[in-house]
């Protein structure tokens, strides 16, 4: 049963970072590129940055590059999100996600809250 779940998420202040986890279990992790999305409050679901299955290649949203980094523990089959210089903008539920489906089925976390506010 694949199960991806996110956790880290929190209220900072404006400037503060946090790092989101994403746990993957039923599935062989290493294979799969992942990717993290957003989706703040009244508005749709965006990408924020994706990562190949080995790791040796990224992507990001032009609003989150030079603060975020995304990287993987293909042995801890664990997804990151490493969040600096956060802004208000950036709050948001944040979702992991298989970038391939699996048995026709389009996997997603169950989302973690990151509130930035003062």
């Amino acid at each position: 049963q694949v199960q991806l779940v996110e956790s880290g998420g929190g209220l900072v202040q404006p400037g503060g970072s946090l790092r989101l986890s994403c746990a993957a279990s039923g599935f062989s992790f290493r294979w799969f590129d992942m990717s993290w999305y957003r989706q703040p409050p009244g508005k749709e679901r965006e990408l924020v940055a994706g990562i190949n299955s080995v790791g040796g290649s990224t992507r990001y949203a032009d609003s989150v590059k030079g603060r975020f980094t995304i990287s993987r523990d293909n042995v801890r089959n664990t997804l990151y999100l490493q969040m600096n210089s956060l802004k208000p903008e950036d709050t948001a539920v944040y979702y992991c996600h298989i970038d391939r489906s699996i048995a026709g089925y389009d996997y997603w976390g169950q989302g973690t809250q990151v509130t930035v506010s003062s």
